[in-house]
């Protein structure tokens, strides 16, 4: 019998209905659009190359993929053998909630040191939050994205294995609106706890501290007033870095007059925001950052709660479920939205 570690997560299955009716009456709305302009059959000899099939064999493709995608999130398993060992599925502990806010700005493309060939501070981060979510055992954490907006990218989980998922597909172009609103982040984060949870709560901002979209300050003060502990992990060197274009190697942002773009990380700023929220700031070029960071959030009492535990004799099946959406993933993106060319002479419904 197959169990998910993560069976609240295959609601998501109900956007694969939603999906294809919207597909569906879109293909709808464009038939009778096509209609104005005479009649269907007159008009597809215009279109030879255009497939009545291949746009519903790539959408079921594709949803069939985000199927599997859901299913991989929920975490499918099999007992390998039926026994007592299957009742440690449910196991008590204790520990806190931390909500992660990440910078992917497009100043976090620039090196993290002095060097401007160095390892990029998004990537310098991305170590830390990897180093950091393995030292994890039994806290809670969430992972939220923002340059000129915030997005949650992670709700509040002990699912490491997803944190990490989510972790490894952080870009720059996950958030369109450029800008670094700290102060929204943080605003985002204190309202993804439960205001009703009985558990410390932490808030972790990554940053380069270039802040211009809002007060930062005020937010992580708001935060330490509601109880939730504001720290700061800054990443860059405060020598003005250039910022490499992800697409073209070698070439920099510039402004309008061709003048080379510069970003420089703030120190002031970032230990500003974690004294307001009564946090730490630590510098995220220390070897000793992850450290650092888990000696601060050990301050805080932990809260006793239930949670799932994979059994010991379980046989995890996510991995399946990934190649499989991969594959039809891979497929998708070979087949045109035309007519194939050695397809085009069988004809699969009338005889001849």
């Amino acid at each position: 019998m197959i169990n998910f570690a993560n069976p609240e997560l295959l609601y998501l299955l109900l956007l694969v209905p939603a999906i294809g009716l919207i597909y569906f009456l879109g293909r709808l709305l464009a038939a009778r659009r096509l209609k104005k302009f005479g009649n269907p059959a007159v008009i597809a000899h215009l279109m030879p190359e255009r497939s009545r099939y291949m746009p519903a064999v790539k959408i079921v493709m594709e949803l069939t993929a985000l199927v599997f995608l859901v299913i991989a999130l929920s975490r499918p398993f099999v007992l390998k053998t039926e026994g007592d060992n299957d009742k440690t599925a449910k196991e008590t502990t204790a520990g806190i909630e931390v909500m992660v806010c990440l910078d992917v700005s497009n100043s976090m493309l620039a090196s993290s040191t002095d060097d401007p060939n160095g390892v990029s501070r998004l990537q310098r981060a991305k170590f830390i939050l990897e180093k950091m979510v393995n030292a994890m055992v039994n806290d809670k954490i969430g992972l939220i994205v923002f340059a000129g907006d915030a997005y949650t990218q992670l709700p509040i989980t002990s699912d490491y294995l997803s944190a990490k998922m989510y972790l490894n597909s952080i870009t720059t172009d996950m958030v369109p609106t450029q800008g670094t609103a700290i102060g929204a982040a943080i605003q985002m984060a204190m309202n993804s706890f439960n205001p009703e949870s009985k558990f410390q709560k932490a808030i972790v901002v990554i940053t380069d501290a270039e802040n211009f979209e809002d007060d930062a300050k005020a937010a992580a003060s708001q935060a330490a007033k509601a109880g939730i502990q504001v720290d700061v992990i800054g990443i860059g060197s405060e020598k003005g870095m250039p910022i490499p274009l992800p697409e073209h190697p070698g070439e920099y942002f510039t402004y309008d007059n061709g003048e080379q773009v510069l970003t420089a990380f703030n120190p002031k700023v970032a230990q500003d925001i974690a004294k307001a929220g009564h946090g730490e700031y630590i510098d995220g070029s220390s070897n000793q950052a992850v450290t650092q960071l888990e000696e601060q959030l050990d301050k805080l009492s932990k809260t006793e709660y239930t949670r799932f535990g994979m059994p010991d004799n379980s046989l995890e099946l996510y991995p399946i479920a990934i190649i499989l959406a991969l594959a039809l993933l891979l497929v998708d993106i070979f087949l045109p939205y035309s007519k194939i060319k050695w397809l085009r002479n069988i004809n699969f419904f009338t005889k001849n």
